[in-house]
C-alpha cells in the first residue's frame, strides 16, 4: 500500500451502529475509538479527511426491537439515533457527518445502486425456498430464525450469523431452526429474489486481496481467506420484509433491499449529505478519478463480525458498479470481553456508554485511554473494572497528571507562573531530551499508521515518563538555591516536554489536551505535529488544575455490583420463564431415535475452534467419532471415562473436516451451563435408552 503521506484525501468510515439499542464499550473498541484516533492524527498532519458514520435503521433487528417494546420501527430508530448520536458527541468521537439510513437521499442512492447492477445483468434472479411462519403468515427474515450453528454447535445462532463463532450463515444452514415469532419450526416456501453472484467475483477478489496481503491485519486476512477457501456462493440482495428500502422493480413489490445491500451504501449517502451541507464535491471522496494518484484513500473501521461484509460483499458491489474506489485497508478489531465473559446485549452484560457518561461525569478521556490501552487489535481482549481503576490511578493520575501538575505548581511557586529568559523565545535546551522526544513522536506516528493504537498510546505515555524522570533527576526545588539558572532551565525544558506530550496525546485524549492548553495559556493549534513547541518571553501560565482524579473503590464496587445484579436478574428470569415445550410428536417418530449409553475414550480440541471437541466414544456396538460443542465447559482430559448418552442413528455430517457420527445428549441449566446426561450405575455401554 502507498505511504499515507502520498494521499491527498482520506475517506474514513466507522461501522453504522444499529439504531435498536444503546452503545456499549465493545462497540467503542471495535469501530469508533480507533477511527477517531486515526482521523485526529490525519488532521494534525493537515490532511483532507472526512469521518463518516450514521445509524443503520433497517433490517429485522429494528422490527424485533419494536415488537418487544410494543411500538413502531420508526419510534425505535428515532429514539436510538438521537441517543447514539449524543453519546458519540459527549465521548468526543468527532464525525464530519453522522447520518441515518432512513433519509430519502440514502433510499434514492441505494435504489440507484441496485438498478445499476440490475441493468448490467449482474444479479441472478432465482426462486428459492425460504422459511415461512405459518402462524404469522409471513416469510422470516434471517434474524427471525434461530437454530444450531453447523460450525460450532451454538444452539442460539441466528439465520444470518452465529454470534458465538462469527460464521456467516444462511437460514437453511441452521440445524433445528425455529421461528422467533411463534417458537415453532418454520416451513420452506418458494419466493423470488435477486442474488449477487459472489462466486463470479471470487477470482477478482482473490487477486485484489492478494495485493493487500502484507498490509492488512492477519486476523482480517485470515477470515477473508477462510471464506474464499470455502468457495463463495451467490447471496440474496433482497428480502421479504415490511421494513426497509423498497426494491425498485415492479415485479418486486413488497420486497426490500437486504440490509447489507443498503447499509454500507450509507457511507456514500452520508458523504453526499455532508457535501451538500458544506458545498463540497462528494465524488472526490468516493469515485475513481482520471488520475489514479488523485484517488481518495478509503478506510473502513469495523469490528470482527463485519469483516466479511466490508472485505468481500461491499467490495464486490463496488466492483460490479465500476465507478467507485475500493478500501485500501479494513483495520478490523476482534472482540472485547467483559469481566471474564462475552459482552452480550441480550443478557445485558455490558458497560453501556450512556450510563458510563452519567455515572462518571467528566471522565470521557479516562474511558478512551483505558479502551485504547486494551484494544483487541488482533485477538480478543478484556475490560475489567479493577483494571480500569488501576490504569486511571497508576497511569493517568500518577504518571501523566502528576507530571503536568508538579511542573505547573513549581513554575507558580518559584516564578509566579512567568516563563522568562533574556528576552528570547524559550525552546528546548537539552540534546538528549530532543532526541528522545523525536523518537517517541516518530513511534506514535509509525504505530498509528500501522493501526497499532496500543503501541502508539504507550509511546505517547513514554513522553510523560521521560518528563517525570527528567524532573526527578534535576530536582529544581533543591537547585533553585544553589543553581537558580539551572533550575529555571530545567523547568523550562519540562514545559517543552509538556507541549510535546500534549501534541502526542491529541488523538487519544482530546479533552485532556484542551485542559493542558488552557494551563499553558496557549491555543490548541500550538500543539500540531508541525509546530515547534516554544514559549514567548514573559509568557504567563494559568494556575495548575488536576487533569485526573483517582477512581475510588466504592465507584468500582458499585459497577461490579451492577453487573452482578443484572446477571442475577437474567438468571432469575430464566429460572421463572422455562423454555417452551416443542410441538408434540407421535410415538412412532420418537421410536425412530436410537439412544445408547456409552463412554468417552478420547477427547481432543478441534484446531482453530473455541467450542468443539473431537470425541471417541465406545457405544457398545462400535467405537465412533463425535464432534461436540462443549469445549468451553469441559477440559478434554477431564472427561475421558465420562459416561454419556449418545444418539447413534443420527445421519453423519462433516464438521471442520471431521466426520461426526452421532450426538451426545447434554442438559443445559438456566445459566447456560452444560451437564452430561447419563444412565445410572449398572448400565453397560450399548444399553438402549427408551
Amino acid at each position: 500500500m502507498k505511504n499515507f503521506n502520498q494521499y491527498k484525501r482520506f475517506t474514513v468510515t466507522s461501522a453504522l451502529p444499529y439504531a435498536n439499542g444503546p452503545l456499549h464499550i465493545g462497540h467503542l473498541a471495535g469501530a469508533y475509538i480507533p477511527a477517531d484516533i486515526f482521523v485526529r492524527h490525519l488532521r494534525l498532519k493537515k490532511k483532507d479527511v472526512i469521518h463518516i458514520c450514521g445509524s443503520d435503521e433497517h433490517g429485522a433487528a429494528i422490527t424485533i426491537k419494536a415488537k418487544k417494546e410494543g411500538t413502531t420501527p420508526q419510534a425505535i430508530i428515532d429514539k436510538y439515533h438521537e441517543q447514539i448520536k449524543t453519546s458519540f458527541k459527549e465521548l468526543g468521537i468527532d464525525f464530519d457527518m453522522y447520518h441515518r439510513t432512513s433519509a430519502a437521499i440514502h433510499h434514492d442512492l441505494s435504489q440507484e445502486f441496485f438498478l445499476n447492477l440490475y441493468e448490467k445483468d449482474e444479479f441472478i434472479e432465482n426462486y428459492s425456498e425460504q422459511y415461512y411462519d405459518e402462524d404469522y403468515q409471513q416469510f422470516l427474515a434471517d434474524r427471525y430464525i434461530m437454530g444450531t450453528c453447523p460450525n460450532c454447535s451454538n444452539e442460539k445462532a441466528y439465520g444470518d450469523q452465529c454470534e458465538n463463532c462469527g460464521t456467516s450463515l444462511n437460514p437453511t444452514d441452521l440445524i433445528n431452526p425455529i421461528s422467533t415469532l411463534s417458537g415453532k419450526t418454520p416451513v420452506l416456501k418458494p419466493t423470488k429474489h435477486w442474488y449477487l453472484p459472489l462466486d463470479k467475483y471470487q477470482p477478482w477478489l482473490e487477486q485484489w486481496l492478494a495485493e493487500k496481503e502484507n498490509d492488512w491485519k492477519v486476523n482480517v486476512m485470515g477470515q477473508c481467506k477462510s471464506w474464499l477457501k470455502s468457495g463463495l456462493q451467490p447471496r440474496s440482495m433482497t428480502r421479504d420484509l415490511d421494513w426497509g428500502i423498497d426494491v425498485p422493480l415492479e415485479e418486486a413489490k413488497g420486497k426490500k433491499l437486504y440490509v447489507w445491500m443498503d447499509a454500507p451504501i450509507g457511507y456514500i449517502s452520508a458523504t453526499k449529505q455532508w457535501a451538500i451541507d458544506h458545498n463540497k464535491d462528494w465524488k472526490l471522496y468516493w469515485k475513481k478519478q482520471e488520475n489514479e494518484e488523485d484517488n481518495s484513500c478509503l478506510l473502513h473501521f469495523i469490528g470482527k463480525d463485519n469483516i466479511v461484509f466490508h472485505c468481500i460483499i461491499f467490495p464486490s458491489i463496488l466492483h460490479a458498479h465500476g465507478e467507485y474506489i475500493l478500501p485500501q485497508n479494513v483495520p478490523a478489531n476482534e472482540f472485547l470481553n467483559l469481566e471474564g465473559d462475552k459482552l452480550s446485549t441480550s443478557r445485558n452484560h455490558a458497560v453501556w456508554l450512556n450510563e458510563y457518561l452519567q455515572e462518571f461525569p467528566g471522565k470521557q478521556d479516562e474511558l478512551r485511554y483505558v479502551i485504547t490501552s486494551i484494544l483487541p487489535e488482533t485477538s480478543d481482549s478484556e475490560f475489567t473494572w479493577k483494571d480500569y481503576q488501576a490504569r486511571v490511578n497508576n497511569e493517568l493520575v500518577a504518571i501523566l497528571g502528576n507530571y503536568v501538575n508538579r511542573v505547573l505548581i513549581l513554575m507558580h511557586k518559584f516564578y509566579d507562573g512567568k516563563v522568562a529568559s533574556n528576552g528570547e523565545k524559550i525552546t528546548l535546551q537539552d540534546e538528549f531530551l530532543a532526541t528522545e522526544l523525536a523518537r517517541f513522536s516518530a513511534e506514535v506516528e509509525t504505530s498509528l499508521e500501522s493501526f497499532k493504537f496500543r503501541q502508539a498510546l504507550q509511546a505517547a505515555m513514554d513522553i510523560a515518563r521521560l518528563g517525570n524522570r527528567y524532573l526527578t533527576e534535576k530536582e529544581p526545588w533543591k537547585t533553585i538555591k544553589t543553581d537558580p539558572e539551572g533550575a529555571r532551565l530545567a523547568l523550562h525544558n519540562c514545559l517543552i516536554i509538556i507541549g510535546h506530550l500534549a501534541s502526542a496525546m491529541q488523538p487519544f485524549l482530546p479533552n485532556t489536551v484542551g485542559k493542558i492548553a488552557d494551563m499553558l495559556n496557549l491555543p490548541l493549534n500550538a500543539f500540531g505535529y508541525d509546530e515547534a513547541i516554544a514559549f514567548e518571553n514573559e509568557h504567563t501560565l494559568n494556575p495548575a488544575t488536576l487533569l485526573f482524579e483517582k477512581v475510588e473503590d466504592d465507584a468500582i464496587d458499585y459497577q461490579m455490583q451492577k453487573l452482578f445484579d443484572k446477571k442475577a436478574a437474567m438468571t432469575s428470569q430464566k429460572a421463572v420463564t422455562a423454555v417452551p415445550a416443542k410441538e408434540n410428536i407421535n410415538y412412532e417418530a420418537f421410536a425412530t431415535m436410537d439412544i445408547r449409553t456409552g463412554t468417552i475414550l478420547t477427547a481432543e480440541r478441534v484446531p482453530k475452534t473455541k467450542k468443539l471437541l473431537k470425541l471417541t466414544i465406545d457405544t457398545g456396538i462400535d467405537e465412533r467419532t463425535v464432534v461436540s460443542g462443549i469445549a468451553e465447559y469441559f477440559e478434554p482430559e477431564a472427561i475421558i471415562g465420562q459416561r454419556v448418552s449418545i444418539l447413534v442413528n443420527l445421519e453423519p455430517r462433516e464438521i471442520k473436516g471431521i466426520q461426526s457420527q452421532g450426538m451426545i445428549l447434554m442438559a443445559e441449566n438456566s445459566e447456560g451451563k452444560l451437564g452430561f446426561v447419563s444412565a445410572g450405575d449398572g448400565m453397560h455401554n450399548g444399553s438402549v435408552i427408551r
